[in-house]
Order: structure tokens, then C-alpha cells, then sequence
């Protein structure tokens, strides 16, 4: 952990601290969005806000076995520092540090005050601030400070409990059952049975690391995911590297990575009969011979209507191929003393049992806003450009891609929020509020593009989007680039006002 600073205090007469910027998370994006103030917006004090003690957000809180990205590194890293190294799909521990020596190498570090979570925020408009309450996680007191903006990257999902369904009969298991979100540090599974519940990322990560010290492990899952296999290193990177210059390799695999993961999603949505037979006899080639899988690899939706689970080098396939594994498709009817027993009367053996059976999610980590007395409800607003807020004052919220790098999309969104920012400053404004003009909120959820059961258990608590910019929450990067980076008339639906006479008084005062 480090030790934090932040520039000097400005006081706002109260003995109250101003900051022209908060920023709340320390994860990959809350690191992002401090460079990128620092860099484009370098006359704002800022301080980055952790409710936790150390930085890395998800990849400092998942410790389980084999975690990793299912996003290659060439777009998951940040445009401003080259990922280093031809392997796109990286361990968790090397994502970790990646974030952390981009906190190092460009001082953001100093800026964090860990213990700190955000739990309110008020806007006023006759101050033309935010007052923010934070509670130390550590004592349960809470303080008080002052901004101008805010800027979320806590994330979409909650960090404390992860989600995990009512399960008849689990009081009678005689083992022991962990969710991925919480990995216990001394966890014995070697030579043990092990069950992993669920067929998503976690699970199709988890089994192949596990396999390599259990008895066996089974991957049970009520109904199939898409899993493709991907190589590990970069070949195009391999060759480049050595030849050009490091920001230069970056920049060219990045944008192929962008392009063929565009191309995918977009052959998905055009011709997923096509991607369907495509991505079998990929398995059927993978698997030996006889594996049934059309019953445990054949989901009853269309490729990308959830998210398709990645196996670096087909680690998952020849953990199968081997023996380490297997796959069993089926519901669950009750727990028992020794297992899991299926309603077609099949019991699965298990000494352990992992839920990897999905995240909460939860937006802007869960803080209260208010603005000028009123509660806001997020579900009655509208998203502006997925990041603002229908009459919310001078706030951003970073939320990645659903089929792409989370990364892509938060540099996007914390560039505008700088140049906003700055735009702001030139023409003395002190707020900016994305403004709704008709009379009904439209009927669009936040994200409308996949069916995953995390998304649909908590989708009705984000905002609303309608069918048209800049309202519109687009999952594809290119037309990102041009409505956030070089869109024209970008401000079209945001409000402006100058500070109030008072306040403008008391900054010339001070």
C-alpha cells in the first residue's frame, strides 16, 4: 500500500476541503482517469478516493486460481502506456502490476487515500458544488469534503458479496463452498473433488488451474456458454516486436485487436448460424473424439447475446481431453451430504464446491446522490453518451464495454471528461447538465445488449437510454471515437451556467 498525498487544501471557509476533482475508485480506471487529468487537465487538484487499501480495483480483490482477463492486453491497457510483451492474455497478477506501476511511473500514487468510501453526495447549485461524504472503512467515521466534478470509476458491480442463488439442501453438504469473489488464501483442493457451478468466464478459467492440482474437477452448469480458444501470445506482436519501436507495435496490434473484435460481434449479430457451426468445429477439433458437444458446448442464444468466455491457448479443452476434467449440464434438484444431485437423478460427488455463479452489479458504487435537496433515483434519468446523467450536475461515470475492453471505453470517457472540464474553465462555466427536454423518459435499459443473468437481475436500477445520440449507448469503439473524441456540436444536450454571483464573489475574494 501506498502512502498518499494531494496537493494543497483550498478551503472553502469552513475549514471544509475543495477539491476540484474527485475521483472515486482506484482501480484500471480510476488510475486511468489521474493521468489523463494530469495530463490534459494539469491545473485541477484532484485526489482519488479507495474504499479499499490498496490499488487494482478487480484485479487486486479476485485472487482465485488462473484468474485472468478475458480481454487481450493490447486494448485492456491504457493508450498512454504500451503493454510490453507479445501475451495478450495475461494473468491477474501481471494486470495487477501493470496498474500499479502505471500509478508508480506517473505519480498518481500519491493522490489516493485508501479507507475511503464514498457513501453521499449533494449537489448544490447556489454553491456550484458537490459536497461529498466519506466514511473510513476502517473506524465507521465519516468527514466531509467539497468538489467541483465527479468523476465514478468505482465500477458496475458490488466488491462485497458476489451473487450466489438459494441452493435447497446446502445447509446438508458436508464440504466446503466458496464464491470466487472471496477466495479463502488457504484453500487445500489438492487431490479433492472439486464442482465449480457455472459456465461463464470465472468457471471456464477456474477449472483448467484447478484441474492441475484436484482429484478432478466438474464444471456443472445449468445451460452452456460460447468458449472459444485464443492464443495466448500475440502473433502479430511476435513479429513486430524487436522491428518497431514498442508504442508502435502497441498502436498497430491494438487497433487489429479493435477491428477483428468489432468484425466478431458484428458477424455474430448478422450471421450467428455462421458463428455457431464456426465456433463447433473449433471445439470438435479441440475436444476428442465423441465429446458430446453439442449438449455441453451448444447455448440456446445467439453468439455475443451474452458474453463469450475465452480459454487462452485451449487450456479448458485439453484439462478435458485429459481427464483432469469434465462437464455436466443439468439442474440442480438439492444438495446432499457428499454432492450436488441433479433433478435427472445424477449426483456429482464434490469435497468442495465453488459459485462461480455471477457478480451483483451496482451502480456508482452504491453512493446517494442528491441534488439541490432532491434524491435522485438513477433509474428515473437518462444516460448521456453512457456517462452523465439527465440533470445531474458535473458528474461522469466511467463504465467499460460489454463485448470489448473495459479500457477502450474509460479512455474515452475520462479524455471527454477533460476536455469538458477545460471547456468549462475557458468559458467560465461552473456546472454542465446533460439536459432530457421531453416529457417522457424513454424506455431503452442502460446496457440492452446482453441477456447474461447478472445484467438482467439488477439492469432496472441504471439509467434509461433511448434509440438515438447523444443518448444512445453504443457497444462499438469506432463510433465512440468520433462521438466522444471528434463528434462536433459534443455539448448539444448539456446545460451550462456560470457560478453564482456569491460564489464568484467569494473565489475573487479568496
Amino acid at each position: 500500500m501506498t502512502s498518499a498525498t494531494t496537493l494543497p487544501e483550498q478551503s472553502t471557509g469552513a475549514g471544509v476541503e475543495h477539491l476540484d476533482v474527485l475521483v472515486v475508485g482506484a482501480g484500471l480506471s480510476g488510475i486511468g482517469a489521474a493521468v489523463h487529468l494530469q495530463q490534459s487537465s494539469p491545473d485541477r487538484s484532484y485526489a482519488i478516493l479507495e474504499a479499499r487499501d490498496a490499488i487494482g480495483g478487480t484485479w487486486d480483490l479476485f485472487r482465485y486460481p488462473g484468474i485472468r482477463s478475458d480481454s487481450d492486453m493490447f486494448t485492456l491497457g491504457y493508450h498512454f502506456k504500451p503493454w510490453i510483451g507479445s501475451k495478450g492474455i495475461a494473468d491477474g497478477p501481471a494486470i495487477l502490476e501493470y496498474v500499479r506501476e502505471t500509478a508508480r511511473e506517473f505519480g498518481v500514487d500519491q493522490r489516493i487515500r485508501f479507507h475511503s468510501r464514498v457513501v453521499r453526495s449533494e449537489w448544490s447549485s447556489e454553491q456550484a458544488r458537490w459536497t461529498v461524504t466519506v466514511e473510513d472503512t476502517r473506524s465507521g467515521q465519516t468527514t466531509t469534503l467539497t468538489a467541483n466534478f465527479l468523476l465514478m470509476c468505482a465500477g458496475y458491480y458490488r466488491y462485497d458479496e458476489g451473487y450466489t442463488p438459494e441452493f435447497p439442501g446446502l445447509a446438508d453438504f458436508a464440504g466446503q463452498v466458496v464464491h470466487p469473489q472471496h477466495w479463502p488464501e488457504d484453500l487445500d483442493y489438492a487431490g479433492k473433488n472439486v464442482v465449480v457451478i457455472g459456465s461463464g468466464a470465472t468457471a471456464v478459467t477456474l477449472v483448467p488451474a484447478m484441474a492441475e492440482k484436484a482429484g478432478h474437477v466438474t464444471m456443472l452448469q445449468r445451460t452452456p456458454s460460447y468458449v472459444a480458444s485464443l492464443p495466448a501470445h500475440d502473433g502479430l506482436a511476435k513479429a513486430l516486436q524487436g522491428k518497431l519501436s514498442d508504442k508502435t507495435v502497441y498502436s498497430v496490434v491494438r487497433w487489429k485487436n479493435i477491428l477483428r473484435g468489432l468484425w466478431m460481434y458484428s458477424l455474430s449479430q448478422r450471421k450467428p448460424e455462421f458463428v455457431k457451426k464456426a465456433v463447433r468445429g473449433q471445439l470438435v477439433k479441440a475436444l476428442p473424439e465423441g465429446f458430446d458437444v453439442d449438449t455441453h458446448f451448444s447455448p440456446p442464444y445467439n453468439p455475443w447475446d451474452q458474453r463469450f468466455c475465452l480459454v487462452p491457448d485451449g487450456d479448458m479443452f485439453d484439462s478435458l481431453s485429459q481427464g483432469t476434467s469434465s462437464i455436466v449440464t443439468g439442474k440442480i434438484d438439492t444438495f446432499t451430504e457428499k454432492g450436488i444431485r441433479l433433478e435427472s437423478g445424477e449426483e456429482v460427488q464434490a469435497d468442495i464446491v465453488v459459485t462461480a455463479t455471477g457478480l451483483q452489479m451496482l451502480a456508482v458504487g452504491g453512493m446517494q446522490i442528491v441534488v439541490d435537496g432532491r434524491p435522485v433515483t438513477l433509474s428515473e434519468t437518462v444516460a448521456y453518451k453512457g456517462m452523465m446523467f439527465s440533470g445531474v450536475p458535473n458528474l461522469a461515470s466511467v463504465m467499460g464495454y460489454t463485448n470489448a475492453s473495459w479500457t477502450l471505453k474509460a479512455d474515452l470517457v475520462c479524455a471527454y471528461v477533460c476536455r469538458l472540464l477545460n471547456h468549462m474553465g475557458k468559458n467560465a462555466y461552473a456546472s454542465a447538465v446533460p439536459t432530457w427536454s421531453q416529457a417522457q423518459l424513454p424506455s431503452g435499459a442502460f446496457i440492452d445488449n446482453l441477456t447474461s443473468g447478472y445484467v438482467l437481475r439488477s439492469i432496472a436500477q441504471f439509467p434509461k437510454q433511448a434509440d438515438h445520440a447523444p443518448w444512445r449507448l453504443h457497444q462499438n469503439y469506432v463510433k465512440d471515437l468520433f462521438l466522444l473524441r471528434y463528434g462536433r456540436n459534443e455539448y448539444g444536450a448539456i446545460t451550462f451556467a456560470a457560478a453564482p454571483a456569491a460564489v464568484a464573489d467569494d473565489a475573487l475574494v479568496a
